[in-house]
């Protein structure tokens, strides 16, 4: 393995931690039990909940981006 291939699995790692830290926008229950949900309404975040939804966005991006570059790069 290369180096590129040690830092996109720390990347993948460092995105699955800040999605799992992520607070849930919608309850389960409401999933299962066919009750309208409100998933998609318009919320808005603030403080930390935006601060993590930026930084996990950024890290999504840089995953992909290193994952073409690994997929380029010559063994």
């Amino acid at each position: 393995m290369k180096a590129i291939d040690y830092i996109v699995l720390v990347v993948a790692l460092l995105l699955i931690v800040l999605i799992m830290m992520q607070e849930s926008k919608d309850n389960i229950q409401d999933a299962f039990s066919g009750e309208k949900t409100d998933l998609f309404k318009n919320q808005k975040q603030r403080g930390i909940e935006r601060v993590m939804s930026i930084v996990t966005a950024f890290v999504a991006v840089l995953f992909l981006v290193l994952t073409f570059v690994a997929t380029i790069v010559p063994r």
